[in-house]
């Protein structure tokens, strides 16, 4: 099982933006699906954003479309998701994922985590 790492989690004022990394080395296989989710304290772990491996298949949960980007540098192995215009309810800690297969959203079907980093939107 190889490890996902994610980085760039922080504190940020509401309307402030941050962006998410995740090394994830390995994934350079064509079939390999890369997401992020999110679990804020003492809710589920909920999807938030999803590429293939060529970048043209993108899906992202309605909470975050038009503030969030996902986005993926197969050549260094990396995973990104920009996210502007934030609010107090993105505050959560946000998980790297990985599968084989298609873009899903649903939790269970990825294989690969990452440990997380936490990001705090202040109001």
């Amino acid at each position: 099982q190889v490890q996902l790492e994610e980085s760039g989690g922080g504190l940020v004022q509401a309307g402030g933006s941050l962006r998410l990394s995740c090394a994830a080395p390995g994934r350079t296989s064509s079939s390999y699906i890369m997401a992020w989710f999110r679990q804020a304290p003492g809710k589920e772990r909920e999807f938030v954003a999803a590429v293939s491996w060529s970048g043209g298949t993108i899906q992202y949960a309605d909470s975050v479309k038009g503030r969030f980007t996902i986005s993926r540098d197969n050549a260094k192995n990396m995973v990104y998701l920009q996210m502007n215009s934030l609010k107090v309810e993105d505050t959560a800690v946000y998980y790297c994922a990985a599968r084989l297969g298609a873009v899903s959203t649903t939790r269970r079907y990825y294989d690969d985590w990452g440990q997380g980093t936490q990001v705090t939107v202040s109001s």
